[in-house]
């Protein structure tokens, strides 16, 4: 052992050991065995594999598609670069397409997450302010009611509105003319270009509303009693508790929502498609899904409408990533304590 002299305070000199310098432990990297190389093989391999080959391979086939003149059905594919992209945004109609579905993302997503919110809210917490944090009386049954719109298919809920929206026979104007109001006998709601796209907008929260309820219930159930209690002893009303307390606490839930909701609103095809086929009078309800479609089966221009797919997958990244930034900008990001 090394040793060193030093001097205390009276001068006297001492020999004490010189401090050993630190010993570096390498671990050693253990061998891959065959339960390992199997392991990763079935459970990261596969289903990479499976992703790539559904998900990322046809998006890049349909960008390739999309460089092309191709029918859809001829063996020939001429490359024209990036042709059917100047093609689509000289377009009136594709552009009018585009429009509707910036109107549907703004739209929809916040009216039907405010909506469940309140509905979220009064069947959790929006019971009575005295004694213990409730729900409103018979909350389970408002909640089986609301969550039911959701589980009729969607095909279904847009002929059945349809049916309701009917200007000769429709229940909609049946009830507002027995009302006195005379001036629906007859009303096209969607056929007037100042209602189609309001009235088929109203379908679609009708439809979601329920189901995003259900899910802000979870997030409010994971939130303790004793933080509404403390908001009730402080004089906190019901709007002040929702936003200091119910809100933050639910963030990553909301930016959920507002996330398949954007992306429902990107598409929206099957909606539209059963409540105006055409694409609504004067294209007031057409959207980019629809004018693909159309391209692709009724004009049979399949490398148009694959550069239309490719605009439309673009668009909801965008989307999405805009939600995300949006979400840390604003402090999503950070924890809440509880």
């Amino acid at each position: 052992m090394k040793t060193k002299q030093s001097r205390n305070d009276d001068g006297l000199a001492a020999v004490v050991p010189a401090m050993a310098p630190p010993v570096v432990v390498r671990r050693r990297r253990k061998p891959l065995t065959w339960d390992k190389v199997s392991f990763f093989a079935v459970f990261l391999g596969l289903p990479l594999a499976i992703y790539l080959l559904f998900v990322i391979w046809p998006f890049i086939q349909a960008f390739g598609y999309s460089l092309t003149d191709w029918s859809g059905f001829s063996p020939t594919q001429n490359f024209i670069g990036f042709d059917n992209y100047a093609r689509i945004f000289s377009d009136d109609i594709f552009m009018k397409a585009m429009g509707n579905n910036i109107l549907l993302v703004i739209v929809l997503p916040i009216v039907t997450i405010i909506l469940s919110l309140v509905l979220a809210t009064m069947v959790t917490v929006g019971g009575s302010s005295k004694g213990q944090i409730k729900g409103l009386r018979n909350s389970s049954f408002y909640r089986v009611v609301s969550f039911f719109p959701y589980t009729i298919p969607a095909i279904a809920i847009g002929i059945m509105w349809g049916q309701i929206y009917d200007p000769s026979g429709g229940l909609l104007n049946g009830i507002l003319t027995g009302m006195g109001l005379d001036q629906f006998k007859d009303f096209a709601w969607l056929g007037d270009k100042n209602t189609a796209m309001t009235a088929t907008m109203f379908v679609i929260v009708w439809g979601f509303v329920g189901f995003y309820m259900v899910l802000f219930v979870a997030g409010i159930k994971g939130i303790p009693a004793e933080l509404f209690e403390a908001a009730r002893i402080d004089g906190a009303g019901r709007l002040r508790t929702a936003v200091s307390i119910t809100i933050p606490l639910i963030r990553d839930n909301i930016q959920t929502a507002y996330i398949y909701m954007g992306i429902l609103a990107l598409d929206a095809f099957v909606y539209m498609a059963a409540l105006n086929s055409g694409g609504g009078p004067d294209n007031s309800t057409l959207v980019m899904a629809q004018q693909l479609f159309f391209t692709a089966f009724s004009k049979g221009q399949f490398g148009l409408a694959s550069a239309m797919g490719v605009v439309l997958a673009v668009a909801t990244l965008i989307f999405s990533g805009l939600v995300f930034v949006i979400n840390r900008l604003t402090g999503g990001d950070k924890d809440v304590s509880i």
